[in-house]
């Protein structure tokens, strides 16, 4: 299942749910970034805990679902999820490429309870804080999202 619709695909066993995920079902939406783990422009949600896609085989999520930045909104009149509206209030973007990534890792974060204070958030979100210097408006923007700003 990826963003609540069942999908059937024929892989290698050798290929990443990245690459399954852009290739294949063309969602462009989670990012290929280092390839290693290391950035956090790849997370997704897998049974609402967050993953590096790059890292995750495809051929081991049989009955798992999968959740990309484009399952996030609700679907209806081009409504955002509140924690994409934080981002877009917050300026919690630079360049944008690593914005998929944290907006999963931050709704990770809000499923997993690590959203009591700021330093919680920026710990739990480490791998997925954007090293070009936007990580207070992505902590504001998570703390926006949860009802705390």
């Amino acid at each position: 299942m990826v963003n609540g619709e069942r999908h059937t695909a024929t892989i290698d066993n050798r290929t990443s749910l990245l690459d399954l995920l852009r290739e294949q079902l063309g969602l462009t939406g989670t990012k290929k970034g280092c390839d290693a783990g290391a950035c956090g422009a790849c997370t997704v949600l897998i049974d609402g805990r967050r993953v590096n896609a790059c890292l995750t085989l495809a051929v081991r999520l049989e009955g798992a679902a999968v959740t990309t930045i484009e399952g996030l909104a609700p679907g209806q009149d081009d409504e955002l999820h509140p924690l994409q509206q934080a981002f877009i209030e917050q300026d919690a973007f630079q360049c944008g490429y690593c914005t998929s990534g944290q907006i999963m890792s931050g709704m990770g974060c809000i499923r997993e309870g690590h959203t009591g204070s700021r330093e919680e958030i920026r710990e739990w979100m480490s791998g997925n804080i954007c090293r070009c210097g936007c990580y207070v408006q992505v902590v504001r923007a998570v703390e926006q999202a949860v009802g705390r700003k």
